[in-house]
């Protein structure tokens, strides 16, 4: 049994097959999932388990160079877009309008669906390359 990081097993194993510059999303509960992109469900009820705290386990577990926001967020949820900017100060972050975000999250090899349900709490997190 693992003891440590993410113990979700779907979670973890996108994790271990990211390469450089491979995506994942972590969504709210309204973000669109696109057909044909894996959908790891996690959403219990509204708000279980939160954004934040997603985007935490998930970032303590993956070495991030980059992050991809919908800019809608400034102005729809300041909370989040604090967090994410606190959060990842030391990583790109990179913004677009919403449409734009949907479209990209096409291309991720997962979406981690939480319980949030808070608007535009979706980001789009880059793999980097970790070396020791």
């Amino acid at each position: 049994m693992k003891k440590q990081g993410i113990l979700n097993s779907h979670i973890s194993k996108i994790l271990a097959d990211l390469g450089h510059t491979d995506t994942i999303v972590v969504a709210d509960v309204g973000l669109p999932i696109p057909e044909g992109v894996k959908k790891i469900d996690l959403a219990l009820t509204l708000g279980t388990p939160s954004f934040e705290e997603t985007v935490n386990a998930i970032a303590a577990d993956m070495q991030i160079e980059k992050v991809v926001i919908a800019k809608e967020i400034r102005a729809q949820n300041h909370e989040a877009n604090a967090y994410i900017h606190h959060k990842f100060g030391d990583c790109e972050i990179e913004d677009c309008p919403h449409e734009e975000f949907k479209e990209l999250t096409r291309k991720a090899k997962a979406v981690i669906r939480t319980g949030e349900a808070k608007p535009f709490a979706n980001i789009i997190l880059q793999a980097g390359v970790y070396f020791g």
